[in-house]
């Protein structure tokens, strides 16, 4: 039996739900293939969407009519906007969420697209024509074809769980099978393979907890949604808890650690560094008095809870044991134990920007596979193979998002250009432009592209345009609208109350810090949301930062506008170092802007490489361009 697609995304994770959806928006007849369909969207740690960072990432998605965002509104039992006290350039959603609502959600999303198919099996091989990607083989003799293979297996690439020094279970995640003969295909392909690790903590039962001795976290109460493009009711709102480990706990770690999976020997690889262990953490930071550690809700129908901070390989009874060293859990009773797991990924220099495999044709990955780790990073990654399997298959012009102009854009750079030493999160302090990619101008940025791609409604670009419309209609009041000294007086600090003195205009007091647009708007007997007017305190206060460092992006960008030729012999290149020739071989980047984020290669290497695409282009009678439009 064979059917014929024009793209097939292997995986229901973050990543496949956000690629098939892309594909199929781009008008690619979609179909979504993998091994259990009930586990669709499942969220395998922990039960939250947002973040530093990634909070951004979601609303990007969203902007190009993802559906992660809109499953999290749909999902959500606490939200959080983290850094608040901060600037807003790292202001941060955060949603805690109910782990089967955020599935079911997935699953009727996806479901609305007309032209996706879903289909439950495992691959065992691919289909090529030539040396191009054909379509795959199940294990059960069934033939899908389809000029576009989208692969976003997570974790499960010959995936291994350790708890303790037990012999490791073959498992992509708790409970389910890895997939192995795929991995084994693509490595003799000729592909690079890697292993990570990764690990979730214990799982609690809530009931067996005294709450009153911890720290209660309640969401903040202003409505908040992710998606731009839906509004739906809220779930019922649920409190986290905090606790601290102490020295007692510290204790049983250290006297354990021969049996941890990490430190008994029985893991090799590297991990995430900013979502260490509770062993790693007690050996790194052996000074430290406590660790932070937050229970979580995992959901409206049950008492389970997440037990944030703890992530482990330890065996499950030592488990057992330090967690009921936290206050308020003497009695508490372990209804998961946490583990490890470790897998395969292909470092991703080996993907054209479009994360099309270089030497594999047809052939796209995105999300774990690829060396990160996080639901929001596997879901960006989604958007950008969807997009750009469909486009192979359509016969599109590839999708490039450039760093300048979203997070989705330092993502895939940073992975095709740098490649990773370690499981990649994304952080704002990857992005030189973090002041430009706010989480409340996601829709302003991406907008453009959504529409020239169509991947909205009618009704979507008609609710973004009236968004984006009322935002500058707010900043133009702003400017215009006037107040006497005696109503600004009670919306500013009595330090600066002095310096009234005359009428003045609405934006030229909302530029002072502290000082809310919308108190100042409603001084003026004008009425506005937090959301509506958002955007426009922000660009008021930050005025002239935020045009600094436009001017920089511009200049930066100029770097991606002078390409490279796909042919250059980097090896024959003797002006440029060993080094660069040696990693731009490797990497083969298509712009002096791309060849710059190359670790290795400096400046005088750019200037060198710049001289000889120039003298290429000279001998080839291409049009030259001038060496001084390029600051490198």
């Amino acid at each position: 039996m064979t059917d014929r697609y024009d793209v097939i995304v292997i995986g229901g994770g973050h990543a496949g739900a956000e690629a098939a959806t892309l594909a199929g928006h781009r008008g690619a007849r979609t179909l979504l293939l993998t091994q259990n369909l009930e586990t669709i969207g499942q969220m395998s740690c922990n039960p939250a969407i947002g973040g530093i960072a990634k909070g951004t990432v979601v609303r990007e998605v969203d902007a190009l009519g993802g559906i992660m965002g809109r499953a999290t509104d749909l999902a959500r039992i606490q939200f959080r906007m983290l850094n608040r006290s901060k600037g807003p350039a790292v202001w941060s959603p955060r949603a805690q969420c109910d782990r089967g609502l955020y599935r079911r959600a997935v699953r009727t999303l996806l479901e609305r697209e007309p032209k996706l198919d879903f289909a439950q099996g495992t691959v065992s091989g691919l289909l090529f024509h030539g040396h191009r990607v054909e379509g795959v083989l199940t294990q059960d003799g069934r033939r899908f074809l389809a000029p576009a293979v989208v692969l976003t297996a997570g974790t499960f690439l010959r995936g291994k769980m350790h708890v303790g020094l037990d012999a490791p279970i073959p498992a992509g995640r708790a409970g389910e099978s890895p997939a192995v003969e795929i991995a084994q295909v693509i490595e003799r392909l000729g592909l690079k393979v890697e292993r990570f690790k990764t690990g979730t903590p214990p799982r609690i039962d809530g009931r067996s907890v005294d709450l009153t001795r911890l720290a209660r976290q309640d969401g903040d109460q202003a409505e908040y949604w992710f998606s731009f493009h839906e509004r739906p009711h809220h779930p019922a709102q649920l409190p986290c808890y905090l606790t601290y480990t102490d020295s007692q706990l510290h204790d049983i770690i250290a006297s354990h650690l021969h049996q941890s999976s990490l430190y008994g020997g029985a893991i090799a690889s590297l991990g995430p560094r900013y979502c260490p262990s509770i062993e790693d953490k007690i050996v790194r930071f052996p000074s430290a008095e406590r660790h932070q550690v937050f229970l979580e809700p995992e959901g409206l129908d049950t008492a389970e809870l997440y037990v944030n901070g703890l992530s482990t390989s330890l065996p499950a009874a030592v488990q057992l044991e330090f967690l009921r060293t936290l206050p308020g859990l003497a009695s508490v009773r372990m209804t998961r134990a946490g583990y490890a797991i470790e897998y395969d990924y292909f470092p991703p220099t080996q993907l054209h920007p479009s994360l099309e495999v270089k030497d594999v044709p047809g052939l796209f990955l995105a999300g774990q596979v690829n060396g990160t780790t996080g639901y929001e990073e596997a879901a960006g990654q989604g958007v950008i193979a969807g997009l750009n399997a469909a486009a192979l298959a359509l016969g599109s012009e590839p999708v490039i998002v450039p760093r300048s102009i979203a997070f989705l854009g330092v993502l895939v750079d940073d992975l095709v250009s740098r490649g990773v030493d370690e499981p990649y999160r994304l952080f704002t302090s990857r992005s030189e432009y973090r002041l430009l990619l706010r989480q409340d101008n996601a829709l302003r940025r991406l907008l453009p592209l959504a529409e020239r791609l169509g991947l909205l409604t009618e009704q979507e670009l008609r609710a973004a345009a009236a968004r984006l419309e009322r935002e500058k209609e707010i900043a133009a009041i702003a400017e215009s609208a006037t107040l006497s000294a005696e109503a600004v007086a009670p919306l500013l600090p009595d330090s600066e109350t002095c310096s009234v003195r005359h009428r003045p205009r609405v934006a030229e007091l909302a530029r002072r810090p502290g000082v809310s647009l919308r108190g100042l708007l409603a001084a003026a007997g004008i009425e506005v949301t937090d959301e509506e007017s958002q955007w426009a305190d922000i660009e008021l206060k930050y005025a002239g930062y935020l045009a600094r460092e436009q001017r920089a992006a511009d200049r930066l960008s100029q770097l991606d506008d002078f390409c490279l030729p796909a042919e250059l012999e980097y090896p024959q290149l003797q002006t440029l170092s060993f080094e660069a020739r040696e990693k731009l071989s490797r990497v083969r980047p298509l712009s002096l802007g791309q060849a710059r984020r190359v670790p290795g290669v400096s400046p005088s290497d750019l200037q060198s490489l710049v001289i000889e695409v120039l003298k290429l282009r000279r001998r080839d009678s291409m049009p030259e361009v001038s060496r001084e439009t390029f600051p490198v």
